[in-house]
């Protein structure tokens, strides 16, 4: 998805775009099956004060919400004690107001793209609930939102009725839900399908495709780079180069001297088939679940939720005992399914920085520019960044309040 809204902006912006791609599709990465949500009313960083305290809680667990898998990996280790300082509270509300700021730039650009181009992806504009079955978890929830506001991001408290009547399937919960935040202006759909359609209209406005293709390596001469190098052997020459290749970003920047500090974040997700008897048993309106960190929507006759990260490397193996947790916690949630199977178990690597801010803008050489780094937000975010990357390669200033790459 950041790669081909990074192309759909920057063609729109009158460039000659080229997206050099290993899979034979577009969108068979990370946003293959993501949890569907626009969250610009919720866009935080995973590292925040509250969170080291539940890492250590969590260590050992196989259903964690957060899992280390500590390893021989230098790179890993550097993220994580980056990751702890990022927990302090003057940098997370730092972060906070850079995700909010990009994430509402995104979901108005998102907006706008769909009302242009008339795209269809199973979205649903019926706002985000993030619901509480505990009183602990609720009031915890209330003040952080009390301090969120004082940044500019609105959510709304609703008492455990109010969360029903926003979504009646709740109703049945083996855990009664005993309240929750709205943020009503957030979406939610199908990145897979948004990404795929947003690839067939770029190629028809003159974007070329070249799919099957691996980046192997970027070739630097006078301080700017002069090609790119693929799989078997063929040079490519541009004027300027983007660099979205999510988790395998730092891997093809390391041999030019440039370090980002980016790692893959696995998560999971599992996608229940719907029939005529349980579309009525299932949520309409997209959910964060606060307990178990997962968040759940509908997208047509399907039902999609994910969560947990997972640092682990490269390694994009599923974990059948995180998936059967989700599996668990749905039909805990929504014990009217019945025996939906789950069509799909599913395992991508999300790109995260440490604070979860992407890294967006031109690197020390002058032709050469990121979007990455977009972990958990990815499909928050890529419209707001491809649009702000256009402006940049443009030589024009984005018209938001961001830390962009200079």
């Amino acid at each position: 998805m950041i790669g081909v809204t990074g192309a759909w902006y920057l063609a729109e912006a009158g460039h000659e775009v080229t997206v050099v791609e290993r899979r034979r599709e577009a969108g068979m990465e990370t946003s293959f099956a993501n949890g569907g949500q626009i969250s610009a009313g919720h866009a935080e960083p995973w590292a925040q004060p509250a969170v080291l305290p539940k890492v250590l809680r969590w260590l050992g667990r196989e259903d964690a919400p957060l899992l280390f898998r500590l390893r021989a990996d230098l790179a890993q280790w550097e993220w994580s004690l980056r990751f702890a300082l990022e927990c302090l509270p003057g940098r997370f509300e730092r972060n906070c107001r850079a995700l909010a700021g990009l994430a509402g730039y995104s979901r108005d650009s998102l907006r706008e793209l769909r009302s242009r181009s008339g795209i269809q992806y199973d979205q649903l504009s019926r706002g985000i609930l993030h619901f509480a079955t505990s009183a602990g978890d609720f009031d915890g929830m209330a003040r952080h939102a009390q301090a969120m506001r004082a940044m500019g991001v609105e959510r709304q408290a609703k008492s455990a009725a109010e969360c029903l009547q926003l979504e009646p399937a709740l109703a049945h919960s083996e855990q009664p839900v005993v309240g929750g935040l709205f943020t009503p202006q957030d979406e939610s759909g199908d990145a897979h399908r948004f990404t795929r359609e947003l690839a067939r209209l770029a190629a028809a406005r003159g974007v070329t495709f070249q799919f099957g293709m691996a980046v192997e390596a970027l070739e630097e001469a006078g301080g700017k780079i002069v090609a790119l190098r693929t799989h078997d052997g063929a040079r490519l020459s541009a004027d300027a180069y983007v660099v979205s290749l999510g988790s395998y970003s730092p891997l093809l920047l390391k041999p030019l001297g440039i370090r980002i500090p980016v790692y893959p974040l696995k998560g999971y997700s599992i996608t229940l088939a719907l029939g005529p008897g349980e579309t009525a048993a299932a949520p309409s309106v997209s959910l964060t679940d606060e307990a178990h960190k997962i968040v759940i929507s509908r997208l047509g006759n399907r039902l999609r939720a994910a969560g947990t990260a997972e640092l682990a490397g490269y390694d994009v193996t599923i974990n059948e005992t995180r998936c059967a947790a989700i599996v668990r916690r749905i039909r805990r949630l929504f014990p009217q399914l019945g025996a939906a199977p789950a069509v799909d178990n599913w395992a991508g690597l999300r790109p995260a920085t440490p604070n979860n801010v992407p890294l967006i803008g031109r690197t020390r050489l002058d032709n050469l520019f990121l979007n990455t780094g977009h972990g958990t937000l990815g499909w928050t975010l890529a419209c707001g960044s491809a649009r702000a990357l256009a402006d940049l390669v443009s030589g024009r200033r984005p018209p938001i309040a961001f830390d962009f790459l200079a």
